[in-house]
């Protein structure tokens, strides 16, 4: 993929949809391309997480817990962001990610998204506001099922 294919599959990407094609181009620079054949590991469950990938083709399946079948998560395609927790804080992987097809991702480590934090204060104004309102949403839920559990 071209520098420009890179920027045009952030900006295509939630978390990234504010940013000015300079922002974008600091990540895609940064940012290390990595393939994975079909049945490829790319991480694991509970593994030490730090970076985030956004997935530029192919399909990646996450899947949780160690039973044969593991419990399948989600299958996710081109523009989604996966690992995003660990952009921002040390954690570990909730799940294990395999390539169902042919996968070409953006490995964007946290030594990056840092660098995007201080050099672009507005979108780290917004990802806080992101933050905030996610963790109110699950305050919520979390209220409305806890006479669930009395």
């Amino acid at each position: 993929m071209s520098l420009a294919d890179d920027i045009a599959l952030l900006s295509s990407v939630p978390l990234f949809d504010d940013l000015d094609d300079d922002a974008l181009r600091l990540i895609a620079f940064g940012a290390e391309h990595r393939h994975f054949r079909p049945g490829e590991t790319i991480f694991r469950e509970s593994a030490v997480a730090d970076a985030g990938f956004v997935v530029a083709a192919g399909t990646v399946v996450l899947a949780r817990g160690y039973d044969d079948p593991p419990k399948i998560v989600g299958a996710y395609g081109p523009g989604t962001l996966i690992g995003e927790m660990a952009l921002i804080t040390d954690t570990r992987r909730p799940a294990t990610a395999r390539a169902e097809t042919e996968v070409d991702l953006l490995r964007i480590g946290r030594p990056l998204f840092r660098r995007l934090l201080e050099e672009y204060p507005r979108f780290t104004a917004g990802l806080e506001a992101r933050l905030r309102d996610r963790f109110l949403q699950m305050t919520r839920q979390i209220a409305q099922m806890e006479g669930r559990f009395s």
